[in-house]
């Protein structure tokens, strides 16, 4: 997940892309907090440090536990991931005081919660980042009248007149 802050699109790659990825995952863990009974998250302050913690882990640790796990991967059809999503979140749950999950069935619902709430979240910044449409013509528009965009004729069928 990557957040645009301002106009800039390359700044949500530097350090205040992830201030802006924390602070959406610390939303997201708090709601899915509230919606599932298994996790518990104290603070305010612990949601923050919950998502800076999983956001560190996805950058560093998953994409190793990823190649580690690759045959199973291959062999489930991409399943595994949801364990190693769910893994992830146990991992979070032991390093950060003032976050609980009660089990792996309640990490894996939290992990797939928190990512079906940080794409809800992601949503206007992936309309603002989406390429904008300018014909190469939009200045000369009457000009072609009858062709597509680039002032070509629609489709014409070549015949061979030798063929009998």
């Amino acid at each position: 997940m990557k957040i645009t802050i301002g106009n800039d699109p390359h700044i949500y790659s530097g350090p205040w892309g992830f201030v802006a990825q924390v602070v959406v995952m610390a939303l997201a863990t708090v709601l899915a907090a509230y919606i599932l009974p298994g996790v518990h998250v104290d603070t305010v302050w612990a949601a923050i440090a919950t998502a800076a913690v999983i956001a560190l882990l996805n950058n560093f640790i998953r994409p190793i536990l990823i190649v580690l796990t690759l045959p199973f991967t291959i062999v489930s059809m991409g399943l595994f991931l949801l364990v190693i999503n769910a893994g992830i979140i146990l991992l979070t749950a032991g390093l950060v005081p003032n976050f609980h999950v009660n089990g792996f069935w309640n990490a894996l619902l939290f992990s797939l919660l928190l990512t079906a709430i940080n794409y809800l979240l992601e949503i206007p910044n992936r309309v603002e980042r989406r390429p904008k449409y300018h014909p190469s013509d939009s200045h000369h528009h009457d000009d072609h009248v009858g062709t597509d965009d680039e002032g070509f004729t629609p489709y014409e069928e070549i015949t061979d007149d030798n063929k009998q």
